[in-house]
């Protein structure tokens, strides 16, 4: 009797563990619940991640990132909130709840991981600190700003960054932080420290677009971090987590398929393999593992395409920019980024 009793329990926790896994996530709830999803914004423009255009619409990589997301949960890319947040507010937005996600050029850190309460996506976009100095300073390196004055923006990586790296090689410096990326541009510009200390990335885009004389500023050497970009969320709604992830996911498996927002339809319509078929919610699954909707990577898709279309439109070669994808290619395509098994 024991050994058929053990048995039944057995059979029933399999029976039940495909429900609860199914079971919605709290944040997906409350956002159902009031139709709109509350995504990040920034006090001013952080070229081609989260800006805003000549029309006072918000735009950039992680713009359409929060538009991604809006369509999986809600239906609809344009269901969603911007808040503009300078980067010292974004987390306590986070936990206020003013915001339900932080989308911004987030690096994954450990005390953010351990100390803030907060969960981290799966990276979307690597890149690492650097600097930037006036050109008629003769420097090439880290090295030769000793005794300068160097502009960072408060309440990042980059300010500790800057602080460890300039410390480990004894070099002494003043270091001056500004609260938006608008004054620390301005006083960069204006010669008020010698050198400009910021995101990889967006060194380069601000040189290349929003500098009128880019040759008389050179970004220096050294590569103060390898920084992996990340979603951000509150911790306790594991469910929530996992709907984050498998955007992220579904827009990077359908650029490694070739699914665009203009082939979506004809995919689902006769799906070449498996995968897709299951990606596009044409065989069941997709979205009951979330408690979402079976069809709502093929719905995100056709709204804001696939992984590499939001990339080339904000920051590569459909952009302003012309910012080479590098590290943030797919695998197969000499980058990292890759999703996990859709099973």
């Amino acid at each position: 009797m024991t050994k058929f009793l053990a048995v039944g329990a057995i059979l029933a926790a399999s029976l039940t563990a495909p429900q609860m896994a199914a079971a919605q996530s709290e944040t997906v709830k409350q956002i159902e619940e009031r139709g709109t999803l509350l995504c990040s914004g920034h006090n001013g423009s952080y070229f081609g991640f989260v800006e805003v255009n000549d029309n006072n619409e918000w735009k950039g990589l992680d713009i359409d990132l929060c538009r991604a997301l809006t369509t999986a949960i809600l239906g609809d890319p344009d269901k969603n909130k911007i808040v503009p947040l300078s980067w010292a507010q974004r987390f306590p937005a986070l936990q206020s709840g003013d915001v339900d996600v932080i989308i911004k050029a987030t690096g994954w850190t450990m005390g953010r991981d351990t100390e803030q309460g907060l969960q981290f996506s799966l990276p979307y976009f690597f890149g690492g600190a650097q600097l930037m100095a006036h050109g008629d300073l003769g420097v090439t390196d880290a090295s030769g700003l000793a005794g300068g004055t160097i502009c960072v923006e408060a309440g990042t990586t980059i300010e500790r960054l800057v602080a460890n790296y300039l410390q480990t090689e004894n070099i002494e410096h003043s270091m001056v932080s500004y609260e938006s990326a608008a004054e620390l541009r301005s006083a960069y510009l204006a010669n008020r420290c010698d050198a400009f200390a910021a995101w990889g990335p967006f060194l380069a885009v601000l040189r290349a677009t929003e500098i009128d004389n880019p040759e008389a500023h050179v970004i220096l050497g050294d590569q103060l971090s390898a920084e992996p970009i990340a979603a951000a969320m509150r911790q306790g709604d594991e469910g929530f987590v996992d709907v984050v992830n498998w955007m992220l996911a579904a827009l990077l498996i359908a650029e490694e398929e070739g699914i665009t927002a203009a082939n979506v339809e004809d995919m689902a319509a006769t799906p070449p393999n498996p995968r897709v078929a299951r990606l596009l919610g044409v065989e069941p699954g997709m979205g009951e593992r979330l408690g979402m909707r079976d069809t709502w990577a093929r719905e995100m898709i056709a709204a804001v395409g696939n992984f590499g279309e939001i990339y080339d439109r904000n920051l590569g070669k459909d952009s302003p920019y012309k910012l080479e994808r590098g590290l943030n290619n797919l695998w197969s395509h000499g980058g990292v980024l890759y999703a996990p098994i859709l099973d």
